[in-house]
């Protein structure tokens, strides 16, 4: 099981505990990925890292799944570019002011007829 994971200078790490060197693969749009690297860390675990090629790295969600060479899946991260990520922050942000607005509206309402 995938404990943490990041992505740093192009780099995604991850760190997985297991008692002996796991045997993983990268998938993107169904194809593997290539450049996988598997090393011991201390305490049983082990360092998982992929350079994330920039030719796989276009507009909108990519989604990168890491999984055992028999399909199950052990972790997964995605990188969101371009405009399409500008737009829908906006859109949330809005989404949560809209929100926030109705539960102030509400608190005040539940305040003052409870006599607080």
């Amino acid at each position: 099981m995938l404990e943490t994971s990041r992505i740093r200078a192009g780099v995604w790490e991850g760190v997985i505990a297991a008692s002996e060197a796991p045997s993983l693969e990268v998938v993107h749009l169904g194809e593997v990925v290539p450049g996988l690297e598997i090393g011991p860390v201390e305490g049983g675990k082990w360092r998982v890292s992929l350079p994330i090629p920039a030719a796989l790295l276009s507009e909108g969600v990519q989604s990168f799944i890491l999984r055992a060479p028999g399909g199950a899946e052990v972790g997964s991260f995605a990188i969101i570019c371009g405009q399409v990520l500008e737009s829908d922050l906006r859109a949330e942000i809005d989404l949560l002011r809209a929100e926030l607005d109705l539960l102030k509206r509400a608190f005040r309402q539940h305040c003052a007829a409870s006599g607080m």
